[in-house]
C-alpha cells in the first residue's frame, strides 16, 4: 500500500495553496480558454477548470452544490468521504482513494445540482477537482443547515455536523 510522508504544511507551501471558503485549502491549476454559455442568463463559462483541494483532520468541505458535474481525483494522504444528496433525497457516499478492495476509488463523480461535503478519513487527503462546464462562484451556493434539513430532514444528523451555517 502507498504511504506518503509528506505534511500538510509541504502540500500548502509547494502548492501554493490558499483557505477555501468552503473550508479546507485550494489552488485552481487550469481554467479552459474555450468559453460556452450553459446556464440560461447565466454568463460564459469555461469549458473546464481543475483545482488542487486539500482538506485535513477535524475539518470538512461544508454542503454545498454548483450547477456542473464535478470529477475528484485522489492524489495523497488518506482516503477522502464525499457525501452527496442527489435532488431526490438519495443520498450516496464517495470513498475517493487507492484501497479498491476496501471500496475506494481513485476517480469519482458528484452530479450537477447535488449537494455534497467532504472530509478527510485521516491526518489530510489531497485530491483534483474537475468540473464541467467550468466552476464559477456564481454557480456555487453554500447549504444553510435549516433549510438543508427541511429539503431532507432524513439526513438531518448528517447535515447537521457538515454545515457551517
Amino acid at each position: 500500500m502507498y504511504k506518503n510522508q509528506r505534511t500538510i504544511d509541504y502540500w500548502v507551501e509547494h502548492l501554493n495553496l490558499q483557505p477555501h471558503p468552503e473550508g479546507g485549502f485550494f489552488k485552481e491549476t487550469y481554467r479552459s480558454e474555450i468559453k460556452l454559455q450553459p446556464f440560461e442568463n447565466n454568463g460564459e463559462r469555461s469549458l473546464s477548470t481543475g483545482i488542487y483541494f486539500l482538506i485535513t483532520s477535524g475539518n470538512f468541505s461544508a454542503f454545498h452544490r454548483i450547477k456542473s458535474d464535478e470529477m475528484w481525483h485522489f492524489y495523497a494522504g488518506s482516503p477522502l468521504t464525499v457525501h452527496v444528496i442527489k435532488k431526490d433525497g438519495t443520498y450516496t457516499e464517495l470513498n475517493i482513494g487507492l484501497d479498491l478492495i476496501k471500496g475506494q476509488l481513485p476517480q469519482a463523480v458528484v452530479p450537477a445540482e447535488a449537494w455534497f461535503a467532504s472530509e478527510s478519513s485521516g491526518e489530510y487527503s489531497l485530491v483534483g477537482c474537475t468540473v464541467s462546464p467550468g466552476f464559477d462562484f456564481t454557480d456555487f451556493e453554500l447549504a444553510c443547515e435549516s433549510d438543508l434539513i427541511m429539503l431532507f430532514p432524513s439526513h438531518k444528523e448528517l447535515i447537521t455536523r457538515l454545515t457551517r451555517q
